[in-house]
């Protein structure tokens, strides 16, 4: 529990589209932290016990707006998912039922890029129609290159020519499968969606990447390595991932906490000259989020480990980064916080693909920094940062999770930040806000 912590004014969560006063940390943060369950693994484990041949339980997902329209996709699909008692009444299991796909179904991604581009390969198995839509950010967001790959795999897809959703897949209880070649430099979500369903297609799948390098690589590593504990043969080489196709079995799957949700806590430890604790950090993860041990280190901080826990105390210093984020670019956000609270200029790199995230990210971080009063620079593949002293003012979410709890890392150091639709939160974490005043209060 948090123990000798600032006493900001408590803020509740703010109504959507409202602003919220980001707490200041008047004294070091000192706090334990439980944090929800992976949205990466939850969702990615919610398809493969949609595609198992055996009844599975999800045991400890996380519970937010993209894991339930994870789950109300696969309903609409006919999948059986219901909640079981877990042990904690705020988390239940997830016992899931598979049945064969089917239409027609009208699926709703909101605006999580892990439904609208993991379902459509298990939709391309069902037997009927199955139409996609979601959020107006949702339509701008890149899925040709897997819609072209499923196309080339026997799928039959109309999206109207825009390579986007609105789209509807025409299934017909099967997909050939194969050997496909994408550029997946947009989103390494395009060849994990493929080889999740991919043992179910006819023949498997072969998916080559050709273009720039894949982003985000510890996605990729967990994609395999979730389908190899599930019975699912795997092979892997330069920019080439193999399928092949036979039975998905699998009966429990256990979901590690979301570490690139640590993200924003370890910060306000780095940020505030405080400690804060983790639970339950993995010793062996294929997470994104274990790269914050890194980060914030080179950045003046100090991580141990005792057990299960993972500490970050904060020194007193701040220094500036300069970091190739290509594998890790969902942290960006909260580095690029700190890094405008440093003492030295930072340059974040690698990074492009944010710009076809929730939103803009490279541009929406620097407009929110410098309306602070900061001195950030877009570059053609990331940030330049260069410290300043900033002022309060409205700190813009562009309904996006991390740019809501970014905008919350900054209001630590500087007074009368208020970040709007705080609400934006709950993509991935169940309550930021009340998460955010227990380990502040």
């Amino acid at each position: 529990m948090p123990d000798s912590v600032p006493t900001p004014s408590a803020s509740p969560a703010a109504p959507a589209g409202e602003h919220w006063p980001a707490p200041v940390a008047r004294q070091p943060v000192r706090a334990r932290v439980c944090l929800p369950g992976s949205k990466s693994v939850t969702n990615r484990a919610l398809i493969l016990a949609a595609l198992s041949e055996t009844p599975c339980v999800v045991r400890r997902p996380l519970v937010s707006r993209d894991s339930e329209l994870m789950v109300g996709a696969l309903r609409a699909l006919g999948t059986q998912v219901t909640e079981v008692d877990s042990g904690d009444p705020d988390v239940p299991d997830l016992a899931v039922t598979p049945v064969a796909p089917r239409g027609p179904a009208a699926v709703d991604v909101g605006n999580a890029g892990t439904v609208m581009r993991f379902v459509p390969p298990l939709a391309a198995l069902a037997s009927g129609d199955v139409s996609f839509d979601g959020d107006p950010r949702a339509r701008e967001r890149p899925v040709d290159e897997l819609l072209g790959a499923l196309r080339a795999l026997g799928a039959d897809i109309d999206d109207g020519g825009r390579g986007a959703l609105p789209m509807t897949i025409h299934g017909v209880g099967s997909v050939r499968g194969g050997e496909v070649t994408l550029d997946a430099s947009g989103s390494s979500q395009f060849v994990s969606a493929l080889l999740l369903s991919g043992a179910r297609f006819t023949e498997g799948v072969h998916v080559r990447h050709e273009g720039p390098p894949v982003p985000s690589q510890p996605h990729l590593d967990m994609t395999v390595e979730m389908l190899r504990a599930a019975g699912v043969r795997v092979t892997t080489g330069e920019n080439s991932w193999r399928v092949e196709p036979g039975p998905v079995r699998a009966s429990e799957i256990t979901v590690e906490p979301d570490l690139s949700n640590a993200a924003p806590f370890l910060a306000a430890a780095l940020v505030s000259k405080g400690e804060v604790t983790v639970q339950g950090w993995p010793e062996h993860t294929t997470q994104p989020g274990d790269a914050l041990r890194d980060l914030f280190t080179r950045m003046g901080g100090e991580v141990s480990r005792s057990g299960e826990d993972l500490t970050l105390r904060g020194t007193g210093e701040i220094h500036g980064i300069t970091a190739d984020l290509r594998d890790v670019g969902e942290l960006t956000p909260t580095i690029a916080a700190v890094a405008a609270l440093a003492d030295s200029p930072s340059r974040l790199t690698g990074i492009a693909h944010l710009r076809r995230h929730e939103t803009d990210r490279i541009a929406a971080l620097a407009a929110e920094i410098n309306r602070l009063g900061g001195d950030v620079e877009e570059l053609p593949d990331g940030l330049l940062i260069r410290p300043r002293a900033l002022h309060g003012g409205v700190f813009h979410s562009y309904d996006d999770h991390r740019m809501a709890t970014s905008g919350a890392v900054i209001g630590l150091a500087v007074p009368g930040v208020e970040v709007e639709n705080i609400a934006t939160t709950r993509k991935t974490l169940p309550d930021f806000p009340g998460l955010w005043s227990e380990v502040l209060a």
